[in-house]
């Protein structure tokens, strides 16, 4: 009875975990995604240049 309990409770806990992972890592992607996509710096619009046009931001 135990051990089932006690898998249960790590079945519940990795769930859990999994999902905050995956939010940080929309939240992350889409921090990075706004960031370089709005950005007027030359640098940073000549290092994503076709995944800001993939995506829709208009850049010229």
């Amino acid at each position: 009875m135990t051990s089932v309990q006690n898998a249960t409770r790590l079945t519940a806990a990795s769930s859990a975990d999994s999902a905050v992972q995956v939010l940080a890592a929309a939240l992350l992607g889409m921090a990075v995604l706004f960031g370089v996509g709005f950005s007027a710096m030359p640098a940073l619009h000549n290092a994503a240049h076709d995944a800001r046009h993939s995506v829709g931001f208009p850049c010229h």
